[in-house]
């Protein structure tokens, strides 16, 4: 939520990912689990709690004036130490407002971002099958720390690209290393697991993808080309 700073996004993602749990539940066994363990605590609990707690804070941070005083002209220790932790705080905070439907271009940046982040979060789950590494495993949590950095100013740079393109003319060099980070980490579980990553859809599965990319690309052209 940070990253993206839009509930109707995160609200499609966390839905989207539980639909591929259901269709990957051949694949990885840890993503078979109940409906109300889909649905319930990961959805609605987990997931909205936490997109609830981020647009808190987004509200937050938007409205949060910024003193840059010096550090020893402030008299209290308190305010030392509070000073202190601003520090960390961005200098200046933008509302994001995606639009995806204004233009074809914003709408193809958007179904971009939103798969990007899917396959992100779908490589922490075949990394650790492959690799054999346990959820509690340092480098999971150290992976998900270095990705909520770098995505955030990926993220900015790619909004900025979106909205002034006559100013950013150019997508900026973090988006890129995120994509190519992601990209390298699905390689790594194609070479080392391709015979999980071929096992082969249900039939029923691949009907409702098939009907689901149908339905997007009609109405793209309804909304783009023939309204």
């Amino acid at each position: 939520t940070l990253m993206i700073r839009d509930w109707w996004m995160c609200m499609i993602i966390s839905v989207m990912f539980e639909f591929l749990e259901y269709s990957l539940e051949h694949q990885l066994p840890n993503f078979s689990e109940c409906w109300w363990d889909h649905w319930i605590m990961d959805v609605i609990l987990c997931n909205g709690l936490g997109i609830y707690c981020g647009m808190k804070t987004l509200s937050w941070l938007s409205l949060k004036t910024y003193k840059w005083q010096g550090l020893w002209n402030i008299p209290t220790y308190k305010g030392k130490m509070k000073r202190i932790v601003f520090q960390f705080t961005p200098y200046s905070w933008v509302k994001f407002e995606w639009k995806p439907a204004s233009s074809l271009r914003r709408w193809l940046a958007v179904c971009g971002i939103i798969f990007v982040f899917l396959l992100a979060e779908l490589n922490t789950f075949y990394l650790k099958f492959v690799l054999w590494m346990p959820p509690e495993h340092y480098l999971v949590l150290l992976r998900l720390v270095f990705f909520v950095n770098v995505g955030g100013v990926a993220m900015r740079e790619i909004y900025d690209f979106m909205d002034d393109p006559k100013f950013h003319k150019k997508l900026g060099q973090q988006a890129w290393l995120v994509a190519a980070i992601t990209a390298t980490e699905f390689l790594i579980v194609v070479k080392y697991d391709p015979y999980t990553l071929t096992l082969s859809l249900p039939f029923y599965i691949t009907q409702c993808w098939i009907l689901g990319i149908i339905l997007v690309l009609t109405w793209t052209a309804w909304r783009f080309f023939i309204r």
